[in-house]
């Protein structure tokens, strides 16, 4: 978080700290390990961890594990490393919701005895009957009138799995006549009989989350239990339970609004089905809205977080951010840090014929023009080079203007080299260019000549000198800015363009040392990343970020 950038969540928390209501502050990050992070949650993340970090606090990574038949080791290892990744780490070891079950279960026990909750034979079914509707208030459970002793007896042979999985659930005594619905006797222990990742077969009763959410705070001494708007409904059954129940602590929940962004889906459920059905190749597809996605593609910690702060914190609802702000941030960061190289993505041979065979020279060109701190690399230049096939046309009529690259009988400069003028060209039986004969100006490596100007300047690789490569050229995933809108199906507007995957790419050789996650600007390109996973000095593979300019904002 930016700390002089105002927002509603800093004021809430300064005032705190001032007035002497908490000494320090304790805020929750709460993911459930059910499938990767998102950007959604990045800015939960920032939000949670930044503000603590701004006040001097701590933040407690406690993961959600009330759902053990959708939850997975793999998941919470990544989350881990996602957090650890985007620059931020939490106070003491990892915490569970799980870590309080017999805590949990002991308040249950508390309500029941306190008259606050029973056990409800109704089915699922009958329960959304009996619950009304938001304009018809609910009605009462035959069930909920039993005695504490009566509910007592069978909670206790719930957990003891003496009854079938949705026979029947122990619910919190609230209102069934309430206008928030949430409070008409809310579900707080269901029967799940299921190994758990962390438990094992200790139960076979599982609380519900909005049961599990404030005593959990409360346990641990969360100050700002910090959430989106969607729980803001959830609040007061929050608070009930809190004044309800002996705990240590009673922490405050406040809610901003969840990041919505364009051209995007962060349903884990839809992200799920993108990968079930192959759409993608895994939840870290570069493609994918993750988090471990956008590190594949080559996205950095330090602009996702810009991208948050740029977005802001409020509670506006429905505020659709435009992806375009997170390319934007991306750029920004990529321009100032990433080493520039040469790749050439579609090769077209050119021979300097007015250079001998087997010639050979060194051309040195900075690894970063605005930072020569970071020094100077050394490229072989040779008689026999490639250059891009889009870098040249037949037409040698074509004017500067509209072309500023190579044509027959006029000149170019080559990056960190010669000019050269195209004398002439070959096609093979297809019609297409495949060689061009050129001769370089002599004096003109690094300098100008008199009288000569060139159209543009390109890039080049020596044919002799340059590695192979295999480039993945990413797109958004989705060709619509509100794809699972309303009755949009989120599936018809996959873009089939979203990947392209590019053999036969020749590189400069330095990019044989590129270590997998690091970035280069591929010069006139855009911006590429070596791939975490596949790239080695062997095998070059490097996905693209983004390009060096906004191409969607032309197209739409």
């Amino acid at each position: 978080m930016t700390e002089n950038a105002s927002n509603f969540l800093r004021t809430i928390i300064s005032d705190d700290l001032k007035s002497g209501k908490h000494e320090t502050i304790v805020t929750r990050f709460p993911p459930e390990p059910n499938g990767f992070l998102h950007i959604g949650h990045a800015k939960a993340i920032c939000v949670n961890f930044g503000l603590a970090q701004e006040f001097q606090g701590q933040t407690n990574l406690r993961f959600d594990d009330t759902n053990p038949e959708k939850e997975e080791q793999a998941y919470i290892d990544a989350i881990e490393e996602d957090i650890r990744w985007l620059g931020f780490d939490w106070n003491g070891k990892v915490k569970f919701t799980s870590d309080y079950f017999d805590t949990l279960y002991e308040y249950a026990l508390h309500l029941i005895k306190n008259g606050n909750a029973y056990v409800c034979d109704l089915s699922a079914e009958q329960m959304r009957e009996y619950r009304g509707s938001l304009t018809e208030p609910g009605k009462n459970s035959p069930n909920r009138d039993r005695s504490v002793d009566e509910n007592l007896e069978l909670f206790e042979k719930m957990k003891n799995g003496e009854f079938d999985e949705g026979a029947c659930s122990l619910r919190a005594k609230i209102d069934m006549a309430s206008p928030n619905i949430n409070l008409r006797d809310p579900i707080i222990y269901r029967i799940r009989k299921v190994h758990h990742h962390q438990t094992g077969d200790k139960w076979c009763i599982y609380p519900s989350y909005d049961f599990a959410h404030g005593q959990g705070d409360a346990q641990e001494g969360v100050t700002h239990s910090l959430c989106s708007l969607e729980f803001e409904d959830h609040r007061p059954l929050y608070e009930w339970f809190l004044n309800n129940l002996p705990v240590p602590s009673k922490p405050r929940q406040i809610e901003f609004a969840r990041l919505n962004v364009n051209y995007t889906v962060t349903s884990k459920r839809k992200l799920k089905k993108l990968v079930d059905e192959s759409v993608v190749a895994g939840w870290d597809d570069p493609r994918m809205p993750t988090i471990a996605g956008m590190r594949r593609r080559g996205v950095t910690p330090a602009s996702i977080r810009k991208f948050i702060d740029m977005s802001g914190i409020s509670r506006a609802v429905g505020t659709v951010v435009d992806l375009g702000m997170l390319d934007a941030a991306i750029r920004d960061d990529l321009n100032d840090n990433a080493p520039r190289a040469m790749a050439v993505l579609k090769p077209l041979k050119v021979v300097l014929t007015n250079l001998p065979e087997g010639h050979h020279e060194m051309v040195t060109q900075p690894e970063h023009p605005q930072k020569p701190e970071l020094g100077e690399r050394e490229i072989p230049f040779s008689r026999e080079i490639y250059i891009d096939q889009e870098d040249f046309n037949e037409d040698s009529t074509l004017s500067k203007k509209k072309f500023k690259r190579l044509v027959p009988g006029d000149y170019v400069r080559l990056r960190g080299a010669y000019i050269i003028k195209a004398e002439e060209f070959s096609k093979d039986a297809d019609g297409n260019v495949v060689e061009i004969k050129a001769t370089i100006v002599e004096g003109s490596l690094g300098a100008n000549v008199d009288g000569i100007k060139p159209r543009g300047v390109i890039h080049w690789v020596s044919v002799e000198h340059g590695v192979p490569a295999t480039i993945r050229v990413y797109d958004r995933l989705f060709n619509h800015p509100t794809p699972d809108k309303g009755d949009n199906d989120f599936m018809d507007h996959i873009n089939p363009d979203s990947l392209q995957i590019i053999e036969g790419c020749i590189v400069e050789p330095s990019l044989m040392m590129a270590e997998p996650e690091q970035s280069f600007q591929f010069e006139r390109e855009g911006y590429f990343v070596a791939d975490r996973y596949e790239h080695s000095p062997n095998h070059l593979v490097f996905n693209k970020t983004i390009g060096l300019r906004d191409v969607w904002e032309r197209s739409v």
